[in-house]
């Protein structure tokens, strides 16, 4: 009864309330976790925000220190398909019109990244968390054919000679030819499309990069390199090294978890058992090196720990990763165990300490983005809110399952 009465608490808050408030959020704290209380409140506070917002070319990125209001970023920027992903799990979780159309508008304004020339990797996550939320929820074959095309120009960066997508195109690095783990996750847009397009050899693009990725830059240890660079005439593999970790050989938080989600993917659209092993291999080597809360510091290796920065956006993308593991692995055991964790970041992100709250715009705080190049350390960043929106509704959506499953056992 109590369960039911804090649960019942949390949805009167969300309908009465515009504002999400540290009352709010330490009324959370249930016995029973709930994702739906959640996101009814992120819901608010998203709607909220976009009261606030009249320029539709210009997407929230983070939010400085002791500030309140996001900075904004154009749409060339690769976290710019974030804002408008998080709209549309926003609206996907409360059903409110108003936060469609303003998904739409947002989403509107990203379509030219699909049909011009590629001078960003970050396709996969510019349009797909857009575009592909929006096909998604609304089935509307405009959005299809935008997600087709993005397809195509991300497969103008793939070099067949090394056999992965080119990372940073339009940058010039030491080597010409770099891979990034970041895009393993740019990959799930090229398997969309190879199935729902007319372009089948996408499928082969996404499958050899996710080959090579696991041969060169998952290392013996478990842990991944941030950066493969290899020769671009030959497809011989030059070194690994980190451009955003501690070092080279050091474990990047938010690597390691780009990892982890991505390998799950091409597993689940491959059914190679090579990808699926990487992904668990990958889960455990961050799972044992976690801190007790279950957020990790943005590097494990950074030896300024325990008084080095955490990274919210990493959890919330174990989380997601986890989740679609959970679904993947073979047995009971592995199931409840990736479930298991992944609900732990989630419950964790939801407390006090890492939910905004009335703070600033933002859902999450302590993320940290480039640490090396003092950029975006210990503030929020828009990739942490997307893939914490996603994780809830994730979490909520197997909540239901069970709940279904157990009610046709029970008659």
């Amino acid at each position: 009864m109590k369960v039911i009465k804090s649960c019942l608490l949390l949805v009167v808050l969300a309908v009465i309330s515009c504002n999400t408030n540290k009352k709010e959020v330490s009324e959370l704290k249930t016995e029973q976790f709930s994702p739906q209380a959640v996101l009814d409140l992120n819901a608010i506070k998203t709607k909220k925000t976009l009261k606030g917002l009249s320029d539709f070319g210009r997407f929230p990125r983070n939010i400085d220190k002791d500030k309140k209001n996001w900075n904004f970023v154009g749409v060339k920027d690769w976290c710019s398909g974030f804002w408008p992903g998080v709209l549309w799990y926003a609206y996907e979780a409360s059903g409110d019109e108003y936060i469609k159309s303003q998904a739409e508008k947002f989403t509107n304004s990203i379509k030219s990244i699909a049909y011009t020339p590629a001078e960003n990797h970050d396709i996969g996550f510019m349009v797909n968390c857009s575009y592909g939320n929006a096909y998604r929820l609304t089935g509307n074959q405009e959005y299809k054919e935008v997600l087709l095309a993005a397809a195509d120009t991300l497969a103008t960066l793939f070099n067949p000679k090394v056999g992965t997508i080119l990372s940073w195109p339009s940058q010039v690095h030491k080597f010409k030819h770099n891979t990034i783990i970041d895009n393993m996750m740019n990959l799930e847009l090229l398997f969309w499309a190879a199935k729902n397009g007319d372009n089948k050899g996408l499928y082969d693009l996404a499958r050899s990069h996710a080959n090579q990725t696991m041969k060169y830059i998952v290392r013996k240890d478990n842990a991944v390199y941030h950066v493969g660079s290899f020769d671009e005439d030959s497809g011989k593999f030059l070194k690994g090294c980190t451009h955003q970790g501690y070092t080279d050989e050091s474990m990047w938080a938010r690597g390691q978890t780009w990892g982890i989600y991505g390998f799950s993917v091409a597993y689940r659209e491959t059914g190679e058992q090579e990808f699926l092993d990487t992904a668990i291999k990958l889960s455990d080597h961050y799972i044992n090196r976690l801190p007790e809360d279950g957020i990790p510091y943005w590097d494990f290796d950074d030896p300024k720990i325990p008084n080095a920065p955490r990274d919210a956006s990493a959890a919330a993308i174990a989380a997601c990763g986890m989740l679609e593991l959970s679904k993947l692995v073979n047995t009971e055991e592995l199931r409840l165990k990736y479930e298991a964790a992944a609900k732990g970041y989630i419950e964790a992100l939801s407390s006090d300490k890492y939910l905004s709250g009335d703070v600033n715009q933002a859902l999450l705080l302590h993320s940290t983005g480039h640490y090396p190049k003092n950029s975006e350390i210990d503030v929020p960043i828009i990739y942490a809110d997307y893939y914490y929106m996603e994780a809830l509704l994730r979490l909520k959506k197997m909540q239901q399952s069970k709940q279904k499953l157990n009610a046709m056992s029970a008659k």
